[in-house]
């Protein structure tokens, strides 16, 4: 019997999911193929399931980071899997929960549900069929917060990894294993040159960045997955820029 030191720590699965159709400028294909042992043993979480719950969680905080807080109002569609049998593998409290802040280890996920209503967070939960979704468990999140609206398309792929494939409208990978910045921004030459130097400035280093435009001269999508967490100073930074329209820092949700 092999030793648990001798066995390889990365395995190669067949990817649950196809490429994103999207054009781009700078580009970094996200191997979703590639899982760790420690993916396969699951994440720490409140059960009942890595898919159902931690997964759910995890696309909950990353809508939360979108209107940059616990939103007011939260609009939750469940596709395939989720419609099914979500409720009793509790995928509702799982994403009512991550808007509100809790990570997929945090008790409070049990009582989700009842501590938004104390809160005065406005939900509701939809059963639908989501055009193009390439993963059962895919729910549709449309979030409001201080007069700012976003909607986010998202897939649980399994073990509490989540792949976030629209936002607004924009094709996107985020997969939240690391800290990010999504921005819509106006198609200026040097866009991404002056966004760097930034970054660069604030001591935070770039993993990878994708822009998608849906048109020349169009507004532009950019995500930045960066190494370290910005602070609201870069963020405040990149905001101030004239032809920034809107962004938001997604902070890290993976293990």
């Amino acid at each position: 019997m092999a030793h648990l030191s001798h066995l390889p720590w990365q395995f190669h699965l067949p990817s649950p999911i196809s490429p994103l159709p999207c054009s781009s400028r700078v580009s970094h294909v996200v191997d979703l193929s590639m899982v760790s042992l420690l993916d396969i043993i699951g994440p720490v979480m409140v059960g009942p399931s890595s898919s159902h719950t931690a997964g759910a969680c995890r696309l909950g905080l990353l809508a939360r980071g979108l209107v940059g807080g616990t939103p007011e109002r939260a609009r939750i569609e469940l596709h395939g899997s989720f419609a099914r049998t979500g409720e009793g593998h509790g995928t509702d409290k799982a994403i009512v929960g991550g808007l509100m802040g809790f990570r997929p280890d945090d008790e409070r996920l049990r009582t989700a549900l009842e501590i938004a209503e104390r809160d005065a967070l406005d939900f509701r939960f939809e059963k639908t069929t989501i055009e193009g979704a390439v993963h059962p468990n895919t729910a549709r999140i449309t979030v409001e917060r201080g007069g700012r609206s976003a909607t986010m398309t998202g897939s649980s792929l399994g073990a509490g990894r989540v792949l976030v494939s629209e936002i607004d409208g924009f094709p996107v990978e985020v997969t939240g294993n690391l800290h990010t910045i999504v921005l819509v921004a106006g198609d200026v030459k040097g866009s991404i040159a002056r966004i760097a130097s930034i970054l660069a400035d604030g001591g935070v280093n770039i993993a990878t960045l994708r822009l998608t435009r849906k048109q020349k001269g169009g507004d532009a999508f950019m995500v930045i997955e960066v190494d370290e967490r910005p602070d609201e100073k870069v963020r405040d930074d990149i905001r101030a820029l004239s032809w920034v329209k809107w962004a938001f820092r997604l902070d890290k949700v993976g293990a």
